[in-house]
């Protein structure tokens, strides 16, 4: 079955397609929301410029979408694309929806109107069990933005590891943050993972710190053998 999926350059995204494709899904085109509103409620911000070298790394056609990211009116875009899908043929639509109804009903709605199938692989996984998975295939995933207590400017650009995952284990028993980040303390990028076929090398980075949250900005990368 021809299937998309709806991709951030994150490490839920990048999942779904993993599962996407281990589950034996013909994988057409990868789908990116590019968002105005940096607090959009439906869409990842933070470096989504950086899907074009991670769609690039996966031999997978992108299709990119902007948005004013106005709340509800955010769906409009979405249901345009996924139309536009379903008319190349695709009939499946991969989320990396970990935890969010808020996300997954409104994907689960546009689906469903469309007659499109609605696909979560990740859908209500353990946190820590699910940040161990992407740790133990060989995700190489970086944090690229923070906002929550016990995250200062020093997890920017941090690597996902065992290390660091027991750390997030701890702020988990004393902040009550979501390990997998799933309450929007963190976001991430995918710099390498089993289906890519190229490496994303970052040349130029910046941190920028708010105060009490921050972002890491790839100002530059490329594709690098592996």
């Amino acid at each position: 079955m021809k299937a998309a999926v709806l991709f951030s350059g994150g490490k839920d995204s990048t999942m779904a397609l993993y599962k996407a494709i281990k589950e034996g899904y013909d994988v057409k085109y990868l789908v990116s929301v590019i968002s105005n509103n940096p607090d959009s409620y439906m869409f990842h911000v933070a470096n989504i410029h950086i899907t074009e070298l991670s769609a690039e790394a996966a031999g997978i056609k992108l299709i990119k979408k902007v948005t004013e990211g106005i709340k509800e009116e955010e769906l409009e875009d979405l249901t345009i694309i996924l139309k536009r899908l379903k008319e190349l043929g695709v009939r499946a639509i991969f989320s990396g929806a970990l935890y969010s109804k808020y996300q997954k009903s409104r994907i689960d709605k546009i689906c469903s109107n469309l007659k499109l199938e609605s696909v979560a692989p990740l859908w209500h996984r353990d946190a820590t069990e699910y940040m161990e998975e992407i740790i133990d295939l060989g995700f190489e995933v970086i944090i690229t933005s923070v906002a929550a207590e016990g995250l200062d400017q020093s997890w920017l650009g941090k690597r996902l590891d065992k290390v660091l995952l027991e750390q997030l284990v701890k702020l988990n028993k004393k902040y009550g943050i979501n390990v997998a980040f799933e309450g929007g303390e963190a976001e991430t990028l995918v710099l390498d993972c089993p289906i890519f076929n190229k490496r994303i090398a970052i040349i130029e980075s910046e941190k920028i710190w708010y105060g009490d949250h921050g972002h890491f900005i790839v100002k530059e990368a490329l594709l690098e053998d592996k």
